[in-house]
């Protein structure tokens, strides 16, 4: 199979906060890797290919090479993948738009 991504993926282990598509509920989720226009991240609910969803992750200082930011996302769900085994559904997602927020926090974006 040949490869179609661009842009260079970091394999990146971070929380993720979800709003579900048509709800103000949000749900956390962990990315398994990261690009500059994609993410592929676990969660324990089920999401539909071609949903659109908006998301929050901090970016670590290892990556961002400053201090840890906060990124709010928008996009579309690609593919989804259940995880028989663990129960788990991985989600690729591309990313349409992000918006770098004023300070990294640890809360959901229902608090804001």
């Amino acid at each position: 199979m040949d490869e179609k991504r661009v842009l260079p993926r970091f394999p990146l282990e971070m929380p993720v906060w979800l709003r579900l598509p048509g709800s103000d509920a949000t749900v956390h989720a962990k990315t398994r890797d990261v690009s500059a226009s994609g993410v592929f991240f676990y969660v324990n609910c089920e999401l539909r290919a071609d949903s659109e969803i908006e998301f929050t992750m901090t970016l670590p200082p290892e990556l961002t090479r400053t201090a840890a930011i906060q990124v709010s996302c928008k996009g579309k769900v690609v593919r989804v993948q259940n995880d028989e085994a663990t129960g788990k559904v991985g989600v690729a997602a591309a990313i349409h738009s992000y918006d770098f927020l004023a300070q990294a926090a640890t809360s959901s974006f229902g608090d804001a």
